[in-house]
């Protein structure tokens, strides 16, 4: 069903609130798709949901495909008789409420799960057997995957000894004997992963709340993706890149910004009918009602970079799959609802081909009140098929915006809006996105809850410090909900 004129709230799951270090797919959840439903919101959309690796970040995470377990219910498991409430209360899950202690979590979330596995293995072991079956194609490698890495010592499989990085078959034969146990541990968790998200969707269908989910376009270097299925990607004869991701220089980085994953090799996977975006679409659709496609502008020309560059200036401009991308997704998900993020250079080229796949592209508030130009992100220049957002998770929050904005940018956003402090600048700027005519209007929670810079999800090329912020319990007040939804409901959303 296609997106209707609606609204949506922006909120990772690692941001809910929760007593075990970093939200879970438990009761918040529960309770947060409860507010969305009473504030009048048609959708939640998240962040990637994938287990992450070394940064922290969603989007570099071990599988295009896995769940993350950190994402996995405490509570959810000492209901099912898998854990105690005391085992779960022992660990130090961190000592702030309002940010993740990634360290925290990452010493002590897999030796609770262990305690979990030990206990559910054989007591779930048809479900499991059902579950494994079904998501072989990338369940089986994964699993492995993540045997080898705590094997190894966390290193990344490049590190590995050659007949094993390379798949050699005996060595995979070898180590998936000698590491039962732990590619069993890994099924299990994968397993519960998708036991609580099925209730959760079961829970956002029962009120009306559909959920929309971010798909990066790039896999981590260091993912099972790619050593698992290294014939899809830019790598050598000994799996090295031969070049790698990233974006030219701009006004804003001069360096240009070198993200360093491997790049597909676009002409070998139309070939086979790019079965393996298949897949991945097919595992993201059913996991989500909406699937947004971050660095849209990458499937019709890519900046490549040749391996081993420190910055990206060195890079080139790459023909992507372009339309035949398109059609697949035509053809195998008719009538499928896909964002399209298209952020950043974009070209008469990139427009065309947007324009081909019909997905609504995206408008940002923030990037509209530039005082040194009109911009197109201005809400009178939207067409009805677009996307309205105050913010990304790239983006601070309004409120920082308002605060670390040219004063002139503020005084146009002051003047366009009709901003006052009796309604709230920040109000004034979610009205302004609300009432557009944009499809679908999305904010961030930290907007609605009047969060500065502090509450800022992610600044783009500082590795410290990121996917951190969370909400504190009681925040999404019944209060604030009535609010969101008045101003919903006046913008007919």
């Amino acid at each position: 069903m296609p997106i209707e004129r609606s609204a949506a709230i922006l909120l990772a799951v690692s941001s809910l609130p929760s007593p075990y270090g970093i939200g879970t797919l438990g009761k918040a959840a529960c309770e947060f798709i409860d507010f969305l439903a009473a504030a009048g919101q048609k959708y939640w959309q998240m962040l990637p949901v994938g287990p992450i690796s070394y940064g922290d970040s969603p989007y570099q995470s071990f599988s295009a495909f896995a769940g993350n377990p950190y994402y996995i219910d405490p509570d959810m498991l000492i209901a099912e008789g898998l854990l105690t409430a005391d085992e779960a209360a022992a660990p130090f899950w961190g000592g702030d409420p309002g940010r993740v202690d990634y360290g925290a979590v990452y010493e002590s979330r897999f030796t609770l799960l262990e305690k979990a596995f030990d206990r559910g293995w054989d007591r779930d072991s048809g479900a499991v057997a059902e579950y494994a079956e079904k998501n072989a194609a990338w369940l089986d490698d994964y699993a492995l995957f993540m045997a080898l890495k705590r094997h190894f010592g966390m290193k990344a499989w490049t590190e590995w000894p050659a007949d094993i990085r390379m798949r050699q078959p005996d060595a995979v034969a070898h180590w998936r004997q000698e590491l039962d146990r732990d590619v069993r541990f890994f099924i299990y968790l994968q397993y519960l992963f998708q036991k609580q998200w099925d209730a959760l969707k079961a829970y956002a269908v029962q009120k009306g709340v559909g959920l929309i989910g971010d798909l990066p376009i790039y896999v981590a270097m260091d993912s099972a993706d790619v050593w698992a299925s290294p014939q899809n990607f830019q790598l050598d004869g000994d799996n090295v890149p031969t070049a790698v991701a990233g974006v030219p220089p701009d006004a804003f980085t001069a360096d240009g910004q070198l993200w360093g994953n491997p790049l597909y090799d676009w002409e070998r996977m139309q070939a086979d009918g790019f079965s393996w975006w298949e897949r991945r679409m097919r595992s993201t659709l059913e996991r989500f009602d909406v699937a947004r496609i971050d660095h849209f502008r990458g499937l019709e020309s890519y900046w490549a970079v040749p391996y081993g560059n420190a910055t990206a200036i060195n890079g080139k401009w790459v023909p992507g799959p372009g339309a035949a991308f398109i059609q697949m997704l035509r053809d195998k998900f008719p009538g499928c609802n896909i964002i399209a993020e298209d952020l950043g250079f974009t070209t008469p080229e990139v427009q065309a081909l947007l324009d081909l796949s019909g997905f609504p592209g995206m408008k940002i508030l923030q990037f509209a009140f530039d005082h040194r130009e009109t911009s197109n992100y201005l809400p009178h220049c939207y067409g009805e098929n677009c996307i309205c957002y105050t913010g990304t998770h790239d983006n601070t929050t309004v409120r920082g915006w308002l605060a670390e904005a040219h004063p002139a940018d503020v005084a146009k956003a002051r003047a366009y809006l009709g901003l006052s402090e009796a309604e709230g600048y920040d109000w004034g700027i979610l009205r302004g996105g609300m009432g557009s005519v944009a499809r679908l209007f999305v904010a961030q929670m930290q907007d609605y809850l009047e969060l500065g810079p502090e509450a800022r999800m992610n600044v783009p090329g500082i590795p410290d410090g990121n996917w951190q912020w969370r909400m504190l319990p009681g925040q999404a007040s019944p209060a604030l909900a009535r609010r969101i939804r008045n101003l919903t409901v006046l913008f007919g959303r």
